[in-house]
């Protein structure tokens, strides 16, 4: 990918942060369960995705308008299968 094609926010992260839990900081606290795990590269909160019931990373967004995440897949955990996406983007990709 040619760096002007890459979206602004990605560019200025220099380190990726993940989940130390691997688990939804919002579903823990209802018991609640979720499907995969974003973290934003904002402030560090790691929430469920939108095909999870709660959708906390989708409120997330739109509450606080950190710009991007990182995604990891929980089924590879330990294999270092992560990416970081512009929020925005997110609806696109899940279509």
């Amino acid at each position: 990918m040619n760096s002007k094609d890459r979206c602004e926010h990605t560019t200025k992260i220099k380190n990726v942060k993940a989940s130390a839990s691997y688990q939804c900081e919002e579903c823990i606290k209802t018991n609640s369960s979720w499907v995969h795990l974003s973290t934003c590269q904002t402030c560090g909160v790691t929430l469920c995705c939108d095909s999870s019931p709660k959708q906390h990373a989708s409120k997330h967004f739109r509450s606080s308008t950190h710009p991007v995440i990182a995604r990891q897949n929980l089924e590879n955990v330990g294999y270092g299968v992560m990416w970081t996406i512009p929020f925005k983007n997110i609806k696109n990709l899940n279509q």
